[in-house]
C-alpha cells in the first residue's frame, strides 16, 4: 500500500481544502469544486503507478476542461490571472483569489508547480503537440513572463482607476480573448523553438507566483545516489530541462519542474 501513498495524500489535502471552504464560506460548491479537482489529480497520480501511459493526461483533461469550459465559459469566472487582479481588487475572497491561493501561491509549498503539470487547461493543448522534448537550447527570454505579469496588472488597474462600469462583463471577455492569445502564442512559439512547453518556460505569467515559492516545495524528485549510473536518460525526457540527479534546492532549473515523472518512468535503475 506504500506505493499508493501519494494519491492519498493529495486527495486528502483537497478534501481537507473543500471542507474547510464549504463551512467558512457557506457554499456547497467549493465542497463540489475541490474534491472533483481532488479526486481528478489523485487518478492520474494513480494510474501513473499503475504504468497507465496517459495517466498525468487524464488528470490534465478532467481538471483542465472542467476549469476552461465550466468555470470560464458556463459559469463566467475570469480564472487567469486577470480574475484574480479583478477580485483581489474588490476585496473577494472567492472563485480566482481562492482559486490562486490554492493552486498558485500557498499550494506549491507542498507541490511545487504540479498545477502545470496535471491541472492548466493552456498546457492541456500544448502537451499535445510534437516537441515533447525541447529540440533546441534554453533560450535566456525568461524575462518577457515579468511583462505579461505586469502588462495584467495594469489592464484591471486601469479599468478600477477609470472607473469602468459592467467590469464583469469585460473580465468574461477578457478571459476568452486571453484564451485565444494564449493558446496562439503558445503553439507559435512550440513550433519556432521546436519545444511545447516553450511557453511556459518564457511568456506565462503564473509563474512569477508558482517559482518562488515551488522553491520550497515539500513535494520533489529526488535522486537515489547509490543507484544512479549517470546515463542521462533524465535530463533528455525532461520537457522543464531539471537537472533532478541534483538533490539541491538549487539544482538547475529547480523551480521549474512540473511533477510529470518523465524522468522516473525513463530511469533504468529506479533511481528517482
Amino acid at each position: 500500500m506504500k506505493k499508493y501513498f501519494l494519491p492519498l495524500i493529495m486527495l486528502a489535502i483537497f478534501e481537507t481544502v473543500a471542507i474547510t471552504l464549504w463551512l467558512t464560506q457557506n457554499n456547497i460548491f467549493y465542497l463540489f469544486n475541490f474534491s472533483y479537482i481532488g479526486i481528478s489529480i489523485s487518478l492520474g497520480i494513480f494510474l501513473f503507478i499503475k504504468k497507465y501511459k496517459y495517466a498525468r493526461r487524464v488528470a490534465q483533461l478532467l481538471v483542465g476542461l472542467y476549469m476552461l469550459v465550466y468555470l470560464g465559459f458556463i459559469c463566467g469566472e475570469n480564472m487567469q490571472i486577470e480574475g484574480f487582479w479583478y477580485y483581489l481588487f474588490t476585496g473577494v475572497f472567492e472563485a480566482a483569489t481562492i482559486h490562486y491561493a490554492v493552486a498558485k501561491i500557498f499550494g506549491p509549498l507542498i507541490f511545487g508547480r504540479g498545477w502545470c503539470g496535471y491541472a492548466c487547461w493552456t498546457a492541456m493543448v500544448l502537451d499535445f503537440l510534437p516537441y515533447k522534448v525541447p529540440e533546441t537550447p534554453r533560450k535566456k527570454i525568461g524575462w518577457i513572463r515579468y511583462i505579461t505579469f505586469v502588462i495584467s496588472l495594469i489592464f484591471v488597474s486601469a479599468l478600477f482607476l477609470a472607473h469602468v462600469g459592467n467590469i464583469e462583463k469585460i473580465m468574461f471577455w477578457a478571459f476568452i480573448i486571453g484564451n485565444v492569445i494564449y493558446y496562439a502564442v503558445g503553439i507559435i512559439l512550440a513550433f519556432a523553438f521546436k519545444d511545447n512547453r516553450a511557453f511556459c518556460k518564457y511568456i506565462c505569467p503564473i509563474t512569477i507566483f508558482l517559482k518562488p515559492m515551488s522553491y520550497f516545495s515539500l513535494l520533489r524528485i529526488k535522486c537515489d545516489k547509490n543507484k544512479c549510473i549517470s546515463c542521462g536518460k533524465c535530463k533528455k525526457v525532461c520537457p522543464m530541462e531539471v537537472d533532478v540527479t541534483d538533490n539541491s534546492r538549487k539544482r538547475k532549473n529547480g523551480t521549474e519542474c512540473i511533477l510529470c515523472f518523465e524522468c522516473v518512468k525513463n530511469c533504468p535503475k529506479d533511481a528517482l
